[in-house]
């Protein structure tokens, strides 16, 4: 299992050499946007692709705490763009406060680490919202604070830029239809933050996120 994710990640973190980006809109996105009200954003799965000397160092148990930090990063970046454009008034349905989400699905028995275990409309009606957002993220250095911190007293980390890739999902609640699908790879400089990555990702997508229209 573990060997099959790690082929996953390197095909995923693959797209950043293309500089491939693909995004799916459900036809009927905007007639099911309609009576939404309020989303929620969970966890992404992180994969953070190390070189060998870099593994080396790392105590055990060290990576999977790095790539959890960066998920917890991702999802609250993701969770203050969101929040930046409903303030701003150019998206109408609500955000469930990130931390508030990651609260109710604790007490729920869900975490970073079995949050895949669970369907989208399992995890949407535990979060009492309308559609839910996840994912997945695949990068060769952590953007979180923490993390970065760590790897930079690494030998040679920080000699080029941060390559990631994420592939977003959008699902609705009520049926676990797929919504959007969104896979981007970017390449950012070196220090390279989560709410930088999330602005370039999202920067497309929300042009054709019924979210941010006028209801229909």
């Amino acid at each position: 299992m573990k060997n099959n994710w790690l082929t996953l990640s390197l095909l995923l973190l693959a797209f950043v050499a293309n500089g491939q980006t693909r995004l799916f809109v459900e036809p009927s996105f905007p007639q099911i946007a309609h009576g939404h009200k309020i989303i929620a954003i969970v966890p992404f799965r992180t994969t953070i692709l190390l070189r060998p000397k870099q593994m080396a160092t790392l105590l055990d148990g060290q990576l999977e705490k790095m790539q959890e930090d960066e998920s917890r990063g991702i999802q609250m970046s993701m969770y203050a763009w969101f929040l930046k454009r409903k303030q701003q008034g150019s998206m109408w349905v609500d955000v469930q406060d990130a931390s508030k989400t990651t609260a109710i699905l604790a007490r729920n028995g869900i975490n970073y680490a079995n949050v895949g275990d669970h369907t989208q409309e399992e995890i949407a009606e535990i979060l009492n919202v309308d559609a839910v957002v996840s994912g997945t993220f695949v990068t060769d250095k952590p953007m979180s604070d923490g993390a970065s911190l760590a790897l930079g007293l690494l030998v040679g980390f920080w000699e080029a830029t941060n390559k990631a890739t994420i592939n977003m999902f959008i699902h609705n609640a009520e049926d676990g239809k797929v919504l959007v699908n969104y896979n981007k790879a970017v390449a950012g400089s070196v220090g390279s933050s989560n709410d930088q990555l999330i602005n370039i990702i999202m920067r497309k997508a929300s042009r054709r996120i019924p979210y941010t229209k006028p209801r229909v």
